[in-house]
């Protein structure tokens, strides 16, 4: 993909997101649309795929901010023709333009401008090669590239993510062409330089008042023609590979939450840094707990008389034998106790508690003894109306 086709894009609109739009509004925008456009979701569509890869791309440089900074002033410069960049003197070589963007792109900007052509050549350099250094190889430029990133799902038990587990994640990407080893070539022959580019993978356009430098369109910015095609690939060097890893996953992790493992996506090109893989989590829901952040909740029935008098209850914990909790004599219905300890753990290793919610149960039906014994505690008890400071601050208003 040549320069011009980068700043041609509007990384916003393939998100669907305003300019202004903040890191969570990104993210959740893209979220939506890779459960949409992923692969495994469609396939054999190559509609879907291209639009996936559209997506990916986007996120890839709007949620790193250095690189969004990068594009956001490398359009902003674009949009302008870079002609009113301050250049200082010297000798033209566009038409009037202080320098050759073809050398900006290249990384061989001198400093004689001040140090202009240096800066620009920072944020274009930046943002389309990624860092990425180019080596020569037999008279070709191969630069490395980073792998693509990758984006799979898992589903958890509730007990699983409270306490990590270690899944093995299903994982397709693309990758060098295990026929030919990312060569393009027939086996038993090899690529020859490209005459056009002698082997850059870069050509120079003058588009009037400026040089413009952008991929080789014989070799499509490879420095290298295959004369005699690989049968696999036909000649594009790359293929599918599918493979199984195995993928710790932390401690505590929530229903919705999508962690990064970094370097665990698709390998890079040339030497260049493997991708990331973004693991979007599913949490199955457990009969008995709850969880609120770092805390997990129970509900814990109780008698009437255990509330009113005081007692010594067992609770469930997750995954360890019942604890001891002491209600106090009076305990209203719906009072919520704290056992420090027994909840979710945090990154620092410590865990979060377990809140217990104690419910009064109302008998539903009652013997003869037990229904006198009620009636006598009623009128032992017997005294003012509890409703009656309300009723009369309701007709206060």
């Amino acid at each position: 993909m040549s320069t011009k086709d980068y700043l041609e894009k509007d990384y916003y609109a393939v998100l669907g997101v305003p300019k202004s739009a903040t890191a969570e509004e990104i993210k959740k925008a893209y979220r939506k649309l890779a459960r949409q456009y992923h692969p495994d979701a469609n396939q054999g569509s190559t509609a879907t795929e291209a639009k996936f890869k559209d997506v990916s791309e986007a996120y890839d440089v709007l949620s790193d901010a250095k690189r969004r900074k990068e594009y956001d002033e490398a359009r902003t410069l674009f949009g302008s023709g870079l002609g009113g960049y301050p250049g200082g003197g010297g000798a033209s070589r566009g038409g009037g333009f202080p320098f050759d963007l073809g050398d900006l792109f290249g990384g061989t900007q001198q400093q004689q401008h001040g140090g202009a052509g240096e800066r620009i050549g920072d944020i274009f350099g930046g943002l389309f090669n990624r860092g990425g250094g180019a080596s020569r190889t037999g008279g070709a430029a191969t630069r490395a590239r980073r792998g693509q990133d990758i984006e799979s799902e898992v589903t958890l038990s509730f007990g699983a993510a409270v306490d990590g587990a270690t899944v093995s994640l299903r994982l397709t990407s693309s990758s060098a062409c295990a026929a030919c080893g990312g060569t393009g070539a027939k086996a038993g022959t090899t690529p020859r330089v490209c005459p056009t580019c002698e082997g850059t993978g870069a050509a120079s356009r003058n588009l009037g008042n400026f040089a413009f430098s952008e991929p080789c369109r014989d070799c499509k910015g490879r420095g290298l023609l295959v004369d005699n095609p690989c049968a696999v690939c036909d000649g594009s060097g790359r293929g599918k590979s599918t493979r199984t890893i195995q993928a710790r996953i932390p401690a505590g992790v929530g229903d919705g939450q999508r962690i990064k493992l970094k370097a665990k996506g698709a390998p890079g090109e040339n030497g260049g840094p493997a991708g990331d893989l973004y693991v979007q989590i599913h949490v199955k829901p457990h009969p008995v707990f709850g969880r609120t952040g770092e805390n997990l909740t129970i509900t814990v029935p109780v008698t009437f008389t255990e509330a009113a008098l005081g007692a010594e209850i067992k609770v469930p914990i997750l995954k360890g034998l019942p604890v001891t909790l002491r209600i106090p004599e009076g305990t209203p219905n719906g009072r919520t106790f704290r056992v420090r300890g027994r909840g979710v753990s945090r990154k620092d290793g410590t865990k979060g508690d377990l809140l217990v919610t104690v419910e009064v149960l109302v008998p539903q039906q009652l013997e003869d003894k037990a229904r006198n014994a009620l009636e006598e505690f009623r009128d032992a008890t017997a005294g003012g109306d509890p409703r009656a400071d309300l009723i009369q601050q309701a007709r206060s208003e």
